[in-house]
């Protein structure tokens, strides 16, 4: 009896293994082809020249902070709808409505995010930029703002098809995107197959373009295919659920906080570093591209993770909300690990990617790049923890919590220490990278022993059941 029970128990873990790779690797090749877009783009902007890179990389930053934060909201339908087909596997109605709500949240964030990106010239000026670069770099961002509301619909409908299980489509769209951003930004930018060339503002409009595909291509694929259509994501679009909407903004708005104290950090560790000059700047930047494709991996185990644990949890099991959480974060981590070895390993190799080794001049950017590189790789494993451990908790509808460990490990733990590395005691820019480490590590830690106290927290009941027991409640005689 014993050893059929353990036969069993080994199958169950097989099978989440498998569910969990057939998910999460559709999710991560369309991360990386969404960092092969970006590359595209800063690409074509150093064929323009160096201050148009300059001001590009401005706007984009601007842009994107505002993006990364905008994706956090609408990623709380994630766990929302995957629950809704735990519950009940047709669940329909359910996912229609939270996915339109997710629509009117992705439109509620627009505005403001429009009207402050319209006004960068003065905001940049405000943070102490150059002001010729301040406007080169909004004439960028006015163009590149449209892309926004596209850009968030199409993460709508990206997250509906993985609650599903069926991420693929999204894959093939972002392969598609790629070669069709890079072709609008060289017709748009240089002025070729007979339209004007209008410079940094034509990648702007190219952004615009490629997102507009995006969704599209996925909206006509949703509307299209069978499994599908059945959801009528688009129909009644204008009927308000004003109780999802605002469950959505609850766990919504944590987690956009909590992927935006991640990038700002980053940010802030960029302008520490162009405190030491642009040789320590150069070698960050470097070693930071290296870990953020690396990083594609655990963010897409960490979307798996949040729909297999939400699904658990609408069953309401508790087994397989273990199964589900922990087979990707072991996974995960093997992987960033295995990436680690080859950082410290093949370093030279790595950056000889980015730069020639036979030129003298890069010398010591490239033995700076070296040193940041070792470093990135001893936080390598935490990077990934960090990320799988809270797509784990976001399934379990678990964001607040996690929002205030973001805050306290990568500001005050992080930043503090990297700073205090850097100045008084004078490890300049590898200082600045052990504060990343550290502050990288304190978040893995807080967040999987909140995920390893689950049960005693009350996190894995499911929402139903506890609706359930309230109904159960009002029923009984007084």
């Amino acid at each position: 009896m014993r050893a059929d029970t353990e036969g069993t128990g080994r199958t169950l873990w097989i099978a989440e293994a498998k569910a969990t790779i057939a998910l999460a690797w559709p999710l991560i090749a369309t991360n990386l082809a969404q960092i092969a877009i970006n590359a595209t783009d800063v690409v074509m902007m150093g064929w323009i020249g160096p201050e148009a890179l300059a001001a590009g990389a401005l706007g984009s930053n601007l842009y994107f902070a505002m993006m990364i934060f905008g994706i956090g909201v609408v990623t709380a339908a994630a766990p929302m709808a995957a629950a809704e087909l735990g519950h009940r596997r047709h669940s329909v109605r359910d996912v229609r409505r939270t996915m339109r709500q997710a629509f009117w949240a992705a439109a509620t964030l627009c505005v403001p995010f429009w009207l402050l990106l319209w006004n960068s010239e003065t905001v940049l000026v405000l943070l102490g930029q150059e002001p010729a670069l301040a406007a080169s770099a909004a004439s960028y961002t006015r163009a590149l703002q449209w892309a926004l509301f596209p850009a968030f619909l199409y993460v709508v409908l990206r997250i509906f098809i993985s609650a599903l299980e069926r991420p693929r489509w999204a894959l093939v769209i972002g392969a598609l995107a790629v070669p069709f951003n890079a072709f609008a930004n060289w017709c748009l930018m240089f002025g070729h197959l007979g339209l004007p060339a209008l410079g940094l503002p034509g990648a702007g409009i190219g952004s615009v373009l490629t997102s507009i595909f995006m969704f599209g291509a996925l909206a006509l694929i949703v509307v299209s295919d069978r499994r599908f259509r059945r959801y009528a994501i688009f129909g009644r679009f204008w009927r308000a659920d004003w109780m999802r909407y605002r469950e959505l903004w609850r766990l919504g708005l944590p987690i956009g906080m909590t992927l935006a104290f991640e990038v700002m950090v980053f940010n802030a560790a960029v302008l520490l570093m162009g405190l030491f000059g642009a040789e320590a700047l150069a070698a960050h930047s470097i070693a930071l591209q290296i870990a953020a494709v690396s990083f594609m991996v655990p963010l897409g185990f960490s979307q798996a993770v949040t729909v297999r644990v939400g699904r658990a949890l609408g069953a309401d099991d508790a087994e397989a909300i273990t199964r589900a959480g922990w087979t990707p974060l072991v996974m995960g981590v093997a992987f960033m690990a295995l990436m680690a070895l080859m950082m410290m390993l093949f370093p030279h190799a790595l950056i000889g990617i980015f730069l020639d080794r036979s030129v003298p001049e890069n010398a010591n950017v490239i033995a700076l790049a070296v040193s940041f590189l070792a470093i990135a790789a001893l936080f390598q494993v935490f990077d990934g923890a960090q990320s799988i451990c809270a797509g784990m908790l976001r399934g379990l509808q678990d964001t607040r919590v996690p929002m205030i460990y973001a805050g306290v490990g990568y500001w005050i733990i992080g930043l503090s220490s990297g700073v205090l590395l850097a100045f008084p005691l004078k490890l300049e820019g590898v200082g600045i990278w052990l504060g990343l480490a550290a502050g990288l590590a304190a978040v893995s830690i807080m967040m999987i022993s909140r995920w390893t106290r689950r049960t005693k927290l009350g996190l894995d009941r499911s929402p139903w059941a506890a609706v359930a027991a309230r109904i159960r409640e009002d029923a009984a005689p007084l």
